[in-house]
């Protein structure tokens, strides 16, 4: 076997082994411990995390940040990868911010001359546009780890009601419009209830906080069947422009309920929580004339009477001009 080929598989057979003798690789791999102790050297050099521990029960350990085996990138896979996660750079917030750094630089730094003045001249010509949002979402880090693995948190949620404790599991964390939010199961209101991140201003795992549930059949693409599921609901139908279609898919809590006609306009039809009356009033007021709601009464209630303070508002402001 040639030395890189033997540096390659011995780099994979540590990160599965975690810990080792070096006894132990030189019998695996059919050469001397001398062989080994310099092979390991090098990867050591290279970045391969490696720990040694004297004494009887000592050896070697690949600390917690392993290094993967090399992966060959053609050069569309490296750029396309690239800038997916150059993408990212529009949230302020995200979970893994150090490392999505530390991954550009990798890619850029070792990418070929050409590639790399190829990607300088793309950076202004293709981009993924996201709102750039002010608020703040320190947390994403906590709340992802703990929705893999399954465990419960205690956070402090300021909602328009005001700040509150609450203990949750969450399932995940998703980015809509340039916000972040974690569907979770909330402890205090025995259901599930979709956090903004942003409003969660400190998150800790404490010993006081109940044992998890089960939660493994919940994740992102099946959350909406269990988030009613205990709740009263409304059932929703509206018409729809082709601008309104346009606008509504921009929305991914919308996406399982559009409809699109050949001529492209179509409706929205399915069920939503009573308790999402007022939200939903207001976000189909400002759909303005691209959508006419028909169903449920109400819904169309909650519509009126809000254009009806906007309405009395302005005229009050007319009388005084």
């Amino acid at each position: 076997m040639s030395k890189s080929k033997r540096l390659l598989e011995l780099m994979m057979t540590i990160n599965r082994k975690r810990k080792f003798t070096v006894k132990e690789l030189a019998q695996e791999f059919g050469v001397s411990t001398r062989t080994i102790l310099r092979d390991l050297q090098e990867l050591s050099e290279l970045g391969v995390p490696l720990y040694s521990e004297v004494g009887p029960h000592g050896g070697y350990q690949v600390l917690n940040e392993r290094i993967l085996p090399p992966i060959a990138f053609t050069e569309e896979e490296a750029v396309s990868i690239f800038f997916a996660i150059h993408a990212l750079r529009h949230y302020l917030f995200i979970p893994f911010e150090t490392e999505i750094s530390s991954v550009l630089k990798k890619f850029y730094n070792y990418m070929p001359g050409d590639v790399r003045d190829r990607i300088d001249q793309m950076k202004n010509r293709v981009d993924f546009l996201t709102p750039m949002r002010q608020l703040t979402s320190p947390h994403l880090s906590i709340l992802l780890e703990a929705a893999i693995y399954q465990k419960v948190l205690l956070i402090e949620y300021e909602s328009k009601k005001g700040k509150s404790s609450r203990q949750i599991q969450p399932i995940g964390i998703y980015a809509s419009n340039g916000l972040w939010y974690c569907p979770a199961y909330c402890f205090s209101r025995g259901d599930f209830r979709i956090f903004r991140c942003g409003r969660i201003h400190s998150a800790i795992n404490e010993a006081s906080t109940p044992e998890s549930i089960d939660l493994h059949h919940v994740n992102l693409e099946n959350r909406e069947l269990f988030l009613h599921a205990d709740q009263a609901t409304i059932s929703v139908y509206a018409e729809l422009t082709k601008e309104g279609i346009r606008r509504c898919e921009s929305e991914i809590w919308l996406s399982s309920k559009l409809n699109t006609r050949n001529d492209g306009t179509g409706w929205l039809e399915g069920s939503f929580s009573k308790h999402d009356i007022p939200f939903l009033a207001k976000f189909f007021i400002g759909l303005g004339n691209e959508a006419t709601v028909k169903d449920p009464p109400e819904l169309i209630s909650q519509i009126k009477r809000i254009l009806h303070e906007i309405l009395a508002k302005y005229d009050s402001v007319t009388k005084h001009l």
